[in-house]
């Protein structure tokens, strides 16, 4: 509509039926619409419920293990680890002590270290390793890169020799 003063783009705005709304009040001039402010606003909170419908939250899963595991038991914990990660959670991993096993929990750390150090490619340490009573916890959350593919996995398809 071009540059026009307040009153008259007032006078326009009532006698369309509708509001001056302003846009951008550090421009020069500031720059205003017209525009039925309640349908805006109610159409602005339906794409915000339609936007949070879609939006899945951040979940906080644990891997619970003991600080004397198996190799095996804890390359499997490590793979549970790795598909909570790729899958977008955190992963809480907590290493529980019994007993005598309170005594040393420099055996649960270098645990803890070990694990995070499987995951660095797919996980950053998002809370440091902490004791909280019989626990000694870390909380790790997916990183955005992408793990390096094996060389291995790719195959030559078998030529048809007819």
């Amino acid at each position: 509509m071009g540059v026009l003063p307040v009153f008259q783009a007032l006078a326009l705005a009532k006698e369309r039926g509708l509001d001056l709304v302003e846009v951008d009040p550090h421009a020069s001039p500031p720059v205003c619409r017209l525009l039925d402010y309640g349908k805006w606003k109610y159409e602005q909170s339906k794409k915000d419920r339609d936007a949070h419908k879609h939006q899945k939250g951040l979940m906080l899963r644990e891997v619970r293990m003991r600080p004397h595991i198996g190799e095996h038991d804890l390359e499997r914990k490590v793979q549970v680890a790795e598909r909570l990660l790729r899958e977008g959670d955190k992963v809480k991993v907590t290493v529980r002590f019994r007993g005598r096993e309170m005594a040393h929990p420099e055996t649960g750390r270098a645990l803890l270290e070990r694990f995070c150090g499987r995951l660095k490619d797919l996980a950053a340490v998002d809370r440091g390793t902490n004791m909280q009573g019989r626990f000694l916890t870390t909380i790790l959350a997916p990183t955005n890169k992408k793990p390096p593919k094996d060389v291995t996995e790719t195959r030559e398809e078998p030529v048809d020799q007819t």
